[in-house]
């Protein structure tokens, strides 16, 4: 079963069979790694069912800059991650125009400054809106994609410089939700595997004065929403109350 706001009611049934499986909708805090939500959740769930051993697992990283929702399962659920992981996502997007960085985001320093000036409202709508259904792109370096038996961003950090194959994504729907020059906020709706860094770096290409990632919120999966998601603080407190009252 999946637990979130409106199953918390329900949440001492699963909490108490935890090996049989339980999915938890997770609200991912900025700095958080993916990984290290499912570290917490693992020790916590480990203490309630007096484990040594419990596979938990994600459904889709978050990058540490990102939040937003993330499916966790753990016990029998993990068997589930592919299904969770090849729904469609739902993000929302703050991009900055006039500068790119090694990471696609915030993560590293600005370099190649360019003027926008030049740049209207509708040359903006009109280049965004030409990224809207099956594009290539190119993962970005700061990834965790291995390459070699490396991650990419290991790569990266090294200063090796490494080819990367473009893959073939979907952007079902891609909407300016916000003009503030240099800033465009976006809204956008893509397929497994897409990685919007990469979207925002590719964006900032077409209009000839590059772009990166300023922040970046994953609002859904399918049909799971991040309002009915509980904080890592909130599972921390609902996990713990449950131990305390065996």
């Amino acid at each position: 079963m999946i637990y979130g706001k409106d199953q918390k009611e329900q949440l001492n049934v699963g909490l108490a069979n935890i090996p049989s499986g339980l999915v938890l909708l997770v609200d991912k805090p900025l700095q958080w790694t993916s990984f290290d939500v499912v570290k917490k959740l693992r020790w916590l769930l480990k203490r309630k069912a007096g484990l040594k051993k419990l596979k938990v697992g994600h459904a889709g990283t978050l990058d540490p800059l990102a939040t937003g929702l993330l499916i966790v399962c753990a016990g029998k659920e993990t068997k589930s991650i592919n299904q969770y992981q090849g729904l469609h996502k739902r993000y929302t997007a703050e991009l900055k125009l006039g500068a790119t960085t090694p990471s696609y985001d915030a993560e590293t320093e600005e370099a190649n400054h360019q003027p926008i000036d030049h740049l209207t409202t509708d040359s903006i709508v009109t280049e965004i809106q030409k990224f809207k259904g099956l594009i290539w792109q190119k993962p970005p370096m700061y990834s965790a994609i291995k390459k070699d038996g490396k991650k990419l961003y290991e790569h990266a950090r090294a200063g090796e410089t490494i080819e990367v194959k473009s893959r073939q994504v979907q952007i079902l729907d891609l909407e300016i939700t916000k003009m503030n020059l240099p800033y465009i906020q976006i809204d956008l709706v893509c397929s497994k595997g897409t990685y919007v860094r990469s979207l925002a770096f590719d964006i900032g290409e077409a209009l000839g004065v590059g772009a990166y990632l300023t922040s970046l919120r994953r609002t859904s999966i399918g049909p799971y929403e991040v309002e009915q998601a509980f904080s890592i603080e909130e599972w921390v407190q609902l996990i713990e109350q449950e131990i305390k009252e065996e």
